[in-house]
């Protein structure tokens, strides 16, 4: 509001920018900040403004009187507080879409390493690296990416789930390496074993953490419509949190049952996935389409 009223008072009078710059013993920048709203002048150069512009401090504060200079002070102070508060957010955003750019280009560089790499041990260790980098960031900065407080549980939750997904890479990074350089080896199916072992802790945790996962586009069921609307995701997670121990005890029956491993995990995982996709997306069609009763 003062930037636009001295702007348009400024053009009024027919005095340019530097003009009005060099009346004040300002930079003509100053002058450019005070009407794009990214500055705020003090209270005794609003006054000198005012008289240069023939109108009232009043007037350039919007209020169409002049007032006291307590009350001047007063405004000022306000807009001084509300631009700080703009620029803070701006910082925070800036600082957290750099955060973002990291982890990024360190999956980016993962994915790299595990395809273009030729020799399993350097590749499984690259790869294993820059996903653990990436991780490390993500829990470092879950309060700056997903804007839930460090006072807040719910950051507790977001922790405890960013740690699980480093220890379980940690062991999977470490098992791989150990099989690749020879150190280890596995029958079979001591490799079903194994596998199976993992994917059933992983969907375990998932069901129990789940349903108290805060909002968020960093950790959780991510899919296009989950991040988008927060009853949406609530309604993703909380399916999660039901169908997790069914689904874990119909993979576990499957895989002692069917002959064909990798086809029993990956129904496993669709189901996981695909169920709480599948019905959060139908929620999330009627909420938009407003059919929800």
């Amino acid at each position: 509001m003062i930037g636009e009223n001295i702007k348009r008072f400024r053009k009024a009078k027919g005095i340019s920018q530097q003009e009005m710059a060099e009346k004040l013993h300002v930079v003509r920048q100053t002058v450019s900040k005070w009407e794009s709203g990214r500055s705020v002048p003090d209270a005794d150069v609003l006054l000198q403004i005012a008289a240069l512009l023939g109108v009232t401090a009043g007037q350039l504060l919007g209020t169409g009187e002049e007032g006291a200079v307590a009350a001047l002070s007063e405004e000022l102070l306000q807009a001084r507080e509300q631009l700080a508060k703009q620029q803070q957010r701006e910082k925070l955003l800036l600082q957290a879409n750099k955060k973002r750019g990291l982890i990024f280009t360190l999956s980016f560089l993962a994915a790299l390493a595990a395809l273009l790499i030729q020799k399993e041990t350097v590749s499984v260790l690259l790869a294993g690296a820059c996903a653990l980098a990436a991780a490390i960031v993500l829990y470092r900065n879950l309060a700056l990416l997903t804007g839930v407080a460090a006072s807040d549980l719910r950051l507790r939750v977001l922790r405890v789930t960013t740690i699980f997904d480093i220890g379980v890479l940690l062991l999977g990074l470490a098992v791989s390496a150990l099989m690749a350089c020879g150190a280890i080896a596995f029958t079979e199916n001591g490799e079903k074993m194994f596998a199976m072992t993992l994917v059933s802790c992983v969907m375990l945790f998932g069901g129990a953490v789940c349903p108290r996962l805060p909002f968020s586009k960093h950790t959780g069921l991510r899919l296009p419509w989950t991040v988008q609307d927060e009853d949406t995701w609530n309604v993703a997670h909380r399916i999660v949190g039901y169908i997790s121990l069914p689904v874990v005890l119909f993979y576990i029956a499957c895989t002692w049952t069917v002959p064909d491993f990798e086809i029993v995990t990956l129904c496993a995982m669709i189901f996981w996935i695909g169920i709480p996709g599948g019905l959060s997306y139908i929620f999330f069609y009627k909420k938009m389409h407003g059919k929800l009763k």
